[in-house]
C-alpha cells in the first residue's frame, strides 16, 4: 500500500538527519503534491552507501533531492570540483554535494572511503548505472567504496508508475563482486524509471 513520505521524527535515530528550516518544509510540501511518497522504511544505520535505480532521466535527481530534503535524510552525493564553483556551488554544498577532484593523488573511490574514516555518521547516495542510457554493466564503484569502507548497501528504487520510492532491504557485500552485482540487478529488475527499467 502506497504511503505519505516520512517525516524526520520517524526516521530511525542513527540514520543522519538534516535539521529543520524551510527549505524541508517547502521540498516536502512540493514532493506530496507532486504525488510522490516512499514505501519501506530505512534501515537503522549511521554509514551507508544508498544507491538509486533505474537512473533514466534528469527528473531522477530533482525528485530524489526534493523528497530527500523533505524527509530530512541527511544523503550526500558526489559531484565534479568544476560543479561547485560559482552560485551553483553553493546551493550544491547545502543539499549535501560533495565535490571530487579528479586530478588528486587519490582517487575518487579512495576520497570516498576516507569520507567514511573520518565522519562518524555518513550516508553516500549513488546512480549505479553511472548514466542516463541503458546499460549493459552497471559500474562497480558504489560496490567498492561499500566493501571498503565496511558498510551496508541501502537499496532506493524509482517506480514512476505509481510515483513512489521504495527503500529495499539491506544489502551487505560479499567476496564475489559479480555475484553481488547481478543480486542488487535482479533486485531492481520490476521497477519502472521514468523511461525504462534497470
Amino acid at each position: 500500500m502506497k504511503s505519505r513520505l516520512p517525516s524526520p521524527a520517524q526516521l530511525p535515530p542513527n540514520m543522519p538527519h538534516l535539521s529543520d528550516n524551510w527549505r524541508r518544509r517547502l521540498c516536502r510540501g512540493v514532493s506530496r503534491l507532486c504525488g510522490w511518497s516512499v514505501v519501506g522504511e530505512f534501515p537503522d544505520v549511521r554509514q551507508a552507501v544508498l544507491i538509486a535505480a533505474p537512473h533514466s532521466s534528469w527528473w531522477d535527481g530533482i525528485w530524489g533531492l526534493l523528497i530527500k530534503v523533505g524527509i530530512g535524510a541527511d544523503v550526500n552525493f558526489m559531484g565534479k570540483q568544476e560543479l561547485f564553483a560559482g552560485p551553483l556551488g553553493g546551493l550544491l554544498l547545502r543539499l549535501g554535494g560533495i565535490p571530487i577532484d579528479r586530478g588528486a593523488a587519490k582517487g575518487v573511490f579512495e576520497q570516498m572511503v576516507d569520507q567514511y574514516q573520518h565522519r562518524d555518521a555518513f550516508w553516500l547516495g549513488i546512480a549505479p548505472e553511472g548514466t542516463r542510457k541503458p546499460v549493459q554493466r552497471w559500474k562497480s564503484g558504489f560496490w567498492q567504496i561499500a566493501r571498503h569502507a565496511d558498510v551496508p548497501i541501502v537499496t532506493a528504487c524509482f517506480n514512476y508508475p505509481d510515483k513512489t520510492i521504495v527503500i529495499g532491504p539491506l544489502f551487505h557485500t560479499s567476496d564475489d563482486m559479480e555475484a553481488d552485482l547481478q543480486r542488487l540487478r535482479e533486485f531492481y529488475a520490476p521497477f519502472r524509471g521514468k523511461h525504462r527499467n534497470v
